[in-house]
């Protein structure tokens, strides 16, 4: 079959060698937010294995703004240079590289993997999170309500850890609006109770999102791509909407943003997600086709033919995996060939390939 999956697709100029990208997956490997050795392994690994784009996992723009103690931070220089080294590697085998920032909200302070569920304690290495109010998400610190200095110290953060991304080597930037973390539990109304004017109406509740976008892009190049990862629903009755990520992912167009990430869920503990193979597909189509703008469509997309069928279907204009990649780290490789596409391994590699 002839397949857009492996065609190549630029945004600003950056040209991605083909659609199919790593998506971004915390990995709880950082001390101090830094990137290590570790790092420059992994990311390495999916360049060689023929991905078109990697997004760096959730990276703090803020300590506080951290998921966990081992996650990855930009909040200084010396973290965007400890990440500069994989970054140039990855870039080497033929991939570009974007970084997905994050603020976790209400969601930060949570244990590492291996400790169980809960949240560190601020004596035990862990702080007080902010969010919309101080409605803590089941099992999680409860937070404090965060005031205007607040919001505009995370924007700010937002815009400053962008300049260092781009001073590290990253080709583009992916702000993180969904799963539950920080703009996200500004946009849902589940969340979001505030009665001042970052809460309320949808202008409102959006706001800090547009912000922050807005203050990237200014920060930024023009020649550097912006995307912006989206729950696209809450699954649930009475919270976020389809209809509304249309509307955001318009107000995000007209602010410089090139591609929506289309997610959903995890702004509530109690969502009915019905989970199954590219169960999120539709709804990167919706908003591609309301919004007149690229998405990205990840969630359980799992086989290369379903993946091509994603980009036939004008679904998406481009395909994310997460877990497909941790299972088989020349995922891009191999899909190629079971698609009959010409792609160029690398060449230590060459002997290898089953002809």
């Amino acid at each position: 079959m002839t397949t857009r999956l492996f065609d190549p697709i630029t945004m600003r100029g950056v040209t991605m060698r083909n659609r199919l990208w790593v998506s971004p997956m915390c990995m709880y490997s950082s001390e101090n937010g830094l990137a290590n050795d570790f790092h420059l392994a992994h990311w390495g690994q999916y360049a060689l294995g023929g991905a078109g784009m990697i997004v760096i996992e959730a990276t703090g723009v803020m300590p506080e703004g951290r998921i966990t103690s081992k996650c990855m931070g930009i909040w200084s220089d010396e973290h965007a240079q400890a990440m500069a080294p994989a970054v140039r590697f990855a870039q080497q085998q033929g991939a570009m590289v974007a970084i997905q920032l994050a603020h976790a909200g209400r969601k930060a302070s949570a244990n590492p993997p291996g400790k169980g569920p809960g949240f560190q304690a601020v004596d035990d290495g862990g702080w007080v999170p902010i969010g919309p109010s101080d409605e803590a998400f089941p099992t999680l610190a409860t937070p404090r309500a965060a005031t205007q200095v607040d919001l505009e110290q995370v924007i700010a953060a937002f815009a400053a850890a962008a300049v260092r991304s781009v001073d590290a080597g990253f080709d583009a930037i992916e702000i993180h609006g969904a799963h539950g973390y920080l703009l996200h539990q500004f946009c849902s109304p589940l969340v979001n109770s505030r009665g001042d004017e970052w809460g309320g109406s949808f202008t409102n509740r959006t706001r800090l999102a547009i912000e922050v976008a807005r203050a990237i892009r200014a920060a930024i190049a023009d020649c550097v791509p912006l995307l912006y990862r989206v729950s696209a629903t809450d699954w649930v009755d009475g919270g976020w909407t389809v209809q509304e990520s249309i509307e955001l992912a318009r107000l995000l167009k007209a602010e410089g943003v090139d591609m929506i990430d289309v997610s959903s869920g995890g702004a509530v503990a109690n969502a009915q997600i019905p989970v199954g193979p590219g169960y999120q597909v539709p709804l990167s189509a919706q908003i591609r086709e309301g919004a007149q703008i690229c998405t990205c469509a990840v969630g359980l997309i799992t086989d290369a033919h379903q993946a091509a069928q994603v980009l036939a279907d004008a679904a998406a204009d481009a395909v994310m995996v997460a877990r497909g990649w941790l299972r088989d780290s020349q995922l891009g490789l191999h899909w190629a060939d079971e698609l009959g596409e010409q792609i160029e391994w690398p060449r230590q590699y060459q002997r290898g390939r089953l002809m």
